[in-house]
């Protein structure tokens, strides 16, 4: 399972290690030697079915301490097979992994049991072994995690540099879909997909944004809610846009339908004045505000508005890490209530954060996305990245505070097209060459990702 490699230089030894075990494989310690360099290692299937059998005794070992064993010679534990010089940096895991067997290996016949020897003079009664601490466990795990990003970063850069060397087509491609803001396992599933026809930059970029505007959803002319009417909720984190959202969305059906027939509701009854903006545009309009505080409020008043072509709700603010988001998407979607949910993307956040927010957000009555701020955006990569593999429907993106000017549907190609329009010039942000290997590593463990990836991806028809 444990295997030694030899090589006159770490590059042809870890080489030898991703050929013999793959990618995934675990270095257990790395040394010159005479003559180069000398890796041991083990494939990370073996590492788990190992630690998976051993854990269990090693967790029983720390419950239930068994006392030191007499001073006569024991059997040596099958580690000793590992070589002599590699032993010192596998001390730890040897001992993990060989737990289960050193319990039967050291426990005393039931002869010697019977008779426990007794010290004689001047020799210390042997203490009692100290417990394994659970600890001890995740340490190791710790350590075992440390070590395969070691190795899935080095082996990485070797992918990196290979792919520069044999496809530099490619390697161009998946610079430029990094640098727009793309996720490093989106882009590698872009990047999978290119027909191997595609033989320059040129057509490879076009192939990419067609595919981007194949798979972005956008609500058409009959999504439109001003039109269609009913309830809905805009919800996000502070800072978005949502109220002014709401005024832009409320003064476009003002002027189509009438005062009359648009009411405004807020549930933002916890910070002072939060209610003024909204109140300040529904008397510009000519439209009620209500203000609600819980369940019992909001049923009520969506019951006395039932006559209303559209509703709006104005949601209060809150991180995607606070708890009460689930209880505002409890609040929101009742049995008795039809209430639609749109979750607002900030276009300026970062991918990482637009990630979060869309998943604290999801739920029952999640309908699309508005794209907020696309005008303070340098790239729009990371908001469709994130449109794109949670099937978020984009009905409306807004570029600006006037009210109603700056809300407008959704264009898919424009939005493909714009993503590759990057203008950073002289930004310490900017990649450079020694990032990519890091980044490829990232996408190859896009694991989690993949959960929401996996087949949502389309090629262009």
């Amino acid at each position: 399972m444990i295997k030694k490699f030899h090589a006159q230089n770490t590059r042809d030894a870890l080489r030898q290690v991703r050929d013999a075990l793959g990618a995934s494989a675990i270095i257990l310690s790395n040394r010159q030697v005479a003559g180069g360099i000398e890796i041991i290692a083990v494939a990370d299937m073996d590492m788990a079915a190992l630690t998976a059998q051993a854990e269990p005794a090693l967790w029983a070992a720390a419950k239930n301490p068994r006392p030191a064993p007499a001073a006569q010679a024991i059997p040596a534990p099958r580690a000793a097979a590992v070589p002599e010089e590699a032993r010192p940096q596998l001390a730890s895991l040897a001992e993990y992994l060989t737990r289960k067997e050193e319990a039967s290996l050291i426990r005393p016949s039931p002869a010697r049991a019977a008779h426990p020897p007794v010290p004689g003079n001047g020799t210390p009664a042997p203490a009692d072994a100290p417990p394994a601490s659970p600890s001890g466990v995740q340490e190791l795990a710790r350590e075992v995690r440390l070590l395969r990003g070691l190795v899935e970063g080095q082996l990485a850069g070797f992918a990196w540099n290979d792919l520069t060397r044999r496809d530099p087509l490619r390697a161009e491609a998946m610079k430029r879909l990094l640098a727009a803001g793309f996720s490093p396992a989106f882009a590698r599933q872009l990047l999978d997909r290119l027909p191997r026809e595609e033989a320059d930059l040129g057509h490879a970029m076009k192939w990419f944004k067609s595919t981007i505007t194949h798979n972005l959803r956008i609500a058409d002319g009959a999504d439109d809610i001003v039109e269609r009417g009913g309830v809905y909720a805009l919800v996000g984190p502070t800072g978005v846009g949502k109220t002014t959202t709401v005024a832009k969305l409320a003064a476009r059906a003002v002027l189509r339908h009438g005062a009359a027939k648009v009411a405004l509701v807020t549930t933002d009854t916890y910070r002072i004045g939060a209610q003024d903006q909204l109140r300040i545009y529904g008397r510009i309009l000519g439209t009620p505000v209500f203000a609600v505080r819980d369940e019992n409020d909001l049923e009520l008043t969506l019951s006395d508005l039932s006559n209303r072509h559209l509703v709006l709700i104005d949601t209060v603010g809150m991180s995607q890490r606070d708890k009460r988001v689930a209880e505002q998407v409890a609040m929101l979607c009742g049995e008795e209530r039809d209430v639609k949910r749109l979750l607002l993307l900030g276009a300026p956040s970062q991918g990482v954060t637009l990630e979060e927010v869309a998943r604290a957000y999801s739920g029952p009555g999640l309908m699309g996305c508005i794209l907020t701020k696309i005008d303070e955006a340098l790239t729009y990569g990371p908001v469709l990245d994130v449109a794109i593999r949670h099937e978020l429907p984009v009905h409306y993106v807004t570029n600006g505070q006037r009210v109603p000017e700056d809300l407008h549907m959704a264009n898919a190609t424009y939005l493909a097209d714009r993503a590759f329009r990057i203008n950073q010039p002289d930004s310490p942000f900017t990649q450079d060459e020694g990032d990519y290997p890091i980044l490829m590593a990232a996408a190859q463990q896009g694991a989690s990702m993949q959960d929401v990836t996996e087949g949502v991806l389309g090629a262009a028809g």
